[in-house]
């Protein structure tokens, strides 16, 4: 198979879908790996990285999609790449489709083969091509809210962990998930005042054992919430369901309660965010202000560390490259119960049903 590899093109982002090392375990495995001139520099691979790993670089976007039998990236395709793309093309990358109604539209029309690298589920009901990503975006997450917590980056001028007879920073992080636990971990090693709060008891008991004592577990529900954001410093919002459009859990009326200088990051705001104030923004321009509260909102946060993302990303997503380059879709999926679940469009329909759901289209389940 060809597989293709394209520079990324979203504002700020420096990552790459496939390393020197994919390419080397690829090529040996007899497959033909084209990459994109430049598409490596963000994250410190050079072209002649990709060559002396058996890869080809190509001087054109166009003629890696031209020429690709899979294209692997990081992000979603955007506008300038949807003309590019072909019939039965295998498209494997990260596609949070529920928030994407168009490029869904897209992807349906051009019936390419749209594997999602954040919908591959294990039995467990883990998502392991997720976990890295959501790691490094939780563990933005307090870095940054603790930055513009600042007074010189807007913020009300507080120092999360305090200092000797000072109380130190209130952070309340919504969703003890991977985020959640990663932003906690963060947080509480800056001496920071936590609350995590989930809707399962199971995780509060969980996260109880990990912190010690050191942070705070509460049950998620409307009250307790408003009584956690309302006196909070700093909000992360960490909420996920699988392939679903993030629910609304804090409203506009509770960001208005908050002091004037506070953070939220929502790092859900690629599924839609879970705090209704919150609009996706980029690296370039990342935080806006509404009713005195800073929101930092950035879809592709690992997009500026990319040397560790793009290292934690491939280490996950080579796995199942491997299996679709040697079997085709059809009897990859057929063999491999978690990548099923990653397949999100194929024959010119969603076969995703959470998707399908959110965006009002026809859902019609890929049959083996």
């Amino acid at each position: 198979m060809i597989i293709g590899v394209p520079k990324e093109i979203k504002i700020s982002e420096n990552r790459v879908g496939l390393t020197e090392a994919g390419a080397k375990q690829l090529t040996k495995e007899g497959h033909t790996v084209i990459v994109e001139k430049d598409a490596g520099v963000g994250s410190g691979i050079s072209n002649q990285d990709y060559e002396k790993a058996g890869a080809k670089i190509i001087d054109t976007k166009k003629d890696v999609y031209a020429k690709a039998d899979m294209i692997m990236k990081v992000k979603e395709p955007l506008p300038d790449e949807y003309e590019l793309m072909r019939e039965n093309q295998i498209i494997y990358t990260y596609l949070h489709l529920a928030a994407e109604p168009k490029l869904t539209k897209v992807l349906c029309e051009k019936k390419v083969k749209a594997i999602a690298y954040e919908t591959i589920q294990l039995e467990n009901g883990s998502l392991p091509l997720l976990t890295p990503m959501s790691e490094v975006a939780g563990r933005m997450a307090t870095q940054v809210g603790a930055y513009y917590l600042q007074k010189n980056h807007g913020g009300k001028g507080i120092l999360l962990g305090g200092v000797t007879g000072v109380m130190p920073g209130k952070v309340t992080i919504i969703g003890g998930g991977v985020v959640g636990t990663n932003a906690a971990k963060m947080a509480v090693g800056l001496g920071a005042q936590v609350t995590i709060l989930d809707v399962s008891t199971a995780r509060l008991e969980y996260l109880d054992d990990i912190f010690q004592g050191r942070c705070q577990t509460l049950f998620s529900n409307a009250k307790n919430i408003e009584d956690s954001v309302r006196e909070s410093d700093l909000v992360v919002g960490g909420v996920l369901i699988t392939g679903q459009k993030a629910p609304t859990l804090v409203s506009k009326e509770l960001i208005s309660q908050m002091s004037r200088g506070s953070v939220v990051v929502d790092v859900a705001v690629d599924q839609g965010g879970c705090i209704e104030t919150c609009r996706p923004t980029s690296h370039t321009a990342p935080t806006y202000e509404i009713d005195g509260v800073i929101h930092y909102c950035v879809p592709n946060m690992p997009g500026v560390v990319p040397r560790t993302s793009t290292y934690a990303l491939t280490n996950v997503t080579l796995k199942y490259a491997s299996m679709l380059a040697a079997m085709g879709v059809e009897d990859a999926i057929a063999k491999n119960k978690p990548l099923m679940k990653g397949l999100n469009v194929y024959g010119g329909y969603v076969c995703y049903e959470p998707v399908a759901k959110d965006l009002g289209m026809e859902y019609r389940p890929y049959k083996i």
